[in-house]
Protein backbone atom coordinates (compact mmCIF):
# COMPACT_ATOMS: atom_id res chain seq x y z
CA UNK A 1 0.00 0.00 0.00
CA UNK A 2 1.61 3.32 -1.21
CA UNK A 3 0.53 6.69 0.53
CA UNK A 4 0.67 9.51 -1.51
CA UNK A 5 -0.06 13.13 -0.83
CA UNK A 6 0.12 13.36 2.69
CA UNK A 7 -0.33 16.90 3.88
CA UNK A 8 1.01 16.99 7.84
CA UNK A 9 0.40 21.11 9.09
CA UNK A 10 1.34 22.37 12.43
CA UNK A 11 -1.31 23.04 14.66
CA UNK A 12 -0.16 26.52 16.29
CA UNK A 13 -3.01 26.94 18.63
CA UNK A 14 -2.48 23.43 20.04
CA UNK A 15 -0.39 24.95 23.43
CA UNK A 16 -0.95 27.99 24.89
CA UNK A 17 1.67 30.00 25.16
CA UNK A 18 3.33 29.21 21.56
CA UNK A 19 3.52 32.67 20.37
CA UNK A 20 5.64 33.49 23.81
CA UNK A 21 8.00 30.50 23.13
CA UNK A 22 8.99 31.63 19.07
CA UNK A 23 9.55 34.96 20.33
CA UNK A 24 11.88 33.63 23.38
CA UNK A 25 13.97 31.21 20.38
CA UNK A 26 13.94 34.96 18.15
CA UNK A 27 15.67 36.48 20.62
CA UNK A 28 17.87 33.83 21.43
CA UNK A 29 18.77 33.41 18.03
CA UNK A 30 20.11 36.86 18.37
CA UNK A 31 21.65 37.22 21.47
CA UNK A 32 23.71 34.04 21.02
CA UNK A 33 26.04 34.88 18.21
CA UNK A 34 26.89 38.34 20.58
CA UNK A 35 27.86 36.03 23.63
CA UNK A 36 29.35 33.67 21.42
CA UNK A 37 31.96 36.27 20.11
CA UNK A 38 31.91 37.86 23.68
CA UNK A 39 33.45 34.59 25.20
CA UNK A 40 36.04 33.70 21.98
CA UNK A 41 37.39 37.38 23.02
CA UNK A 42 37.11 37.18 26.96
CA UNK A 43 38.75 33.08 26.54
CA UNK A 44 41.47 34.46 24.18
CA UNK A 45 42.66 37.60 26.62
CA UNK A 46 42.87 34.68 29.14
CA UNK A 47 44.79 32.49 26.78
CA UNK A 48 46.99 35.24 26.17
CA UNK A 49 47.35 36.19 30.06
CA UNK A 50 48.60 32.71 31.10
CA UNK A 51 50.73 32.26 28.31
CA UNK A 52 52.70 35.68 28.78
CA UNK A 53 52.73 34.87 32.38
CA UNK A 54 53.95 31.54 32.42
CA UNK A 55 50.38 30.26 34.05
CA UNK A 56 49.43 27.05 32.62
CA UNK A 57 46.53 26.38 33.93
CA UNK A 58 45.18 29.64 33.55
CA UNK A 59 46.60 29.02 29.49
CA UNK A 60 44.58 26.00 29.11
CA UNK A 61 41.08 27.44 30.04
CA UNK A 62 41.81 29.97 28.20
CA UNK A 63 42.04 27.03 25.13
CA UNK A 64 39.29 25.22 26.16
CA UNK A 65 37.27 28.42 26.46
CA UNK A 66 38.15 29.15 22.56
CA UNK A 67 37.32 26.19 21.56
CA UNK A 68 33.86 25.80 23.30
CA UNK A 69 32.83 29.62 22.59
CA UNK A 70 33.73 28.50 18.77
CA UNK A 71 31.72 25.61 19.16
CA UNK A 72 28.76 27.35 20.60
CA UNK A 73 28.57 29.94 17.85
CA UNK A 74 28.78 27.12 15.01
CA UNK A 75 26.09 25.87 16.69
CA UNK A 76 23.73 28.78 17.10
CA UNK A 77 24.83 29.92 13.33
CA UNK A 78 23.58 26.90 12.42
CA UNK A 79 20.37 26.76 14.03
CA UNK A 80 19.82 30.14 12.81
CA UNK A 81 20.63 28.96 9.13
CA UNK A 82 17.94 25.77 9.72
CA UNK A 83 15.06 27.93 10.91
CA UNK A 84 15.70 30.51 7.83
CA UNK A 85 15.71 27.95 4.84
CA UNK A 86 12.87 25.81 6.26
CA UNK A 87 14.58 22.73 6.30
CA UNK A 88 10.73 21.23 7.87
CA UNK A 89 8.38 21.66 5.16
CA UNK A 90 5.46 22.58 5.81
CA UNK A 91 6.27 24.69 8.39
CA UNK A 92 5.88 28.92 8.24
CA UNK A 93 7.75 31.39 10.30
CA UNK A 94 5.32 33.85 12.26
CA UNK A 95 6.59 36.67 9.50
CA UNK A 96 5.73 34.75 6.13
CA UNK A 97 2.12 33.86 7.56
CA UNK A 98 1.02 37.24 7.70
Amino acid sequence: MLVSGVNIQPNRTGLPGIASLESIVGALLTFGPVAAVAGIAISAIAWAIGSHSGNPYVTGKGKSGVLVALGAAFLVLWAGGLRSRRFCRGIRSPQSAR
